[in-house]
């Protein structure tokens, strides 16, 4: 069987590929995989440069993509030149009621460009059958976050959750970063995802102005540009108005989920 990390570069899943690399969590994994959405923080990509260097992991860190979603939301197509792929947007409905979008972003961004490439690991097609239980795909979700553990969507993968079986929450995989004298891991998001909670938004504005001067460019983006086959008003932020105008400085907006997107996003 193959085991491959899902490997989204924040906190969770890099404690996973390090305590592998320690042997604290077995058997070592055969690769790690990276979905570059193209919408990652700076801080992230450093991160994931630190991990791809020589003597930090001892198997390979594969980067895959999709497409790049900032780009889509721009086009406002998806990954097959349709309908831009739903993030979960907060829309106002034509009638003044509240929804919100699907999430298909993770299928397209996330899900799909890993499970080709571990097809292309396997040296098979993307069509090409596949043994059941051949792929054993190891998940960044620690025992905070357990409601997110879901089973693989593909027979030929079994999904796993070492930190869950370790009993380790987030808390525990930043103390064992420190304690290994590690570089904190940073956040694992998309620029505009929309669980970001207020704090985070605030962050962005007052530490890293050009990545939130792009969030809000891409709210803004939102509502331009042609109809696009929905019948509701999008918005990034919960209080659905234009991202520019939300005080973020007194919170209120609920946290629903400020998790980090590590390579399931929220599956």
């Amino acid at each position: 069987m193959m085991h491959v990390i899902s490997l989204g570069a924040g906190v969770q899943s890099t404690t996973m590929a390090l305590m592998a690399a320690h042997g604290e969590i077995t058997p070592m994994p055969d690769a790690a995989i990276f979905a570059d959405t193209g919408w990652e923080p700076r801080a992230v990509y450093q991160h994931l440069e630190w991990l791809r260097s020589p003597n930090v992991l001892p198997f390979p860190v594969h980067v895959v993509n999709n497409g790049n979603i900032r780009d889509n939301i721009r086009s406002r197509l998806n990954t097959t030149g349709g309908r831009f792929a739903a993030v979960p947007w907060f829309t106002v409905n034509e009638d003044g009621s509240h929804g919100m979008g699907r999430r298909q972003c993770t299928s397209e961004f996330k899900l799909t460009p890993i499970m080709w490439h571990i097809r292309s690991l396997l040296g098979v097609s993307r069509r090409a059958r596949i043994a059941p239980d051949s792929v054993m795909v190891w998940i960044g979700i620690s025992t905070d976050e357990a409601t997110r553990m879901r089973p693989a969507r593909q027979r030929y993968m079994v999904n796993c959750w070492p930190l869950i079986e370790k009993g380790m929450a987030r808390r525990d995989c930043v103390r064992w970063l420190e304690t290994h004298d590690y570089p904190p891991a940073p956040k694992s998001a998309c620029i505009g995802c929309p669980f970001h909670s207020d704090a985070t938004w605030r962050y962005m504005r007052d530490h890293e102005p050009d990545e939130f001067a792009d969030a809000v460019l891409a709210d803004q983006q939102l509502r331009s540009g042609p109809a696009r086959g929905i019948n509701a008003t999008e918005y990034m932020h919960a209080q659905r108005v234009p991202l520019s105008q939300v005080d973020l400085d007194s919170g209120g907006q609920l946290d629903l989920w400020d998790a980090e997107c590590e390579g399931m996003c929220g599956l």
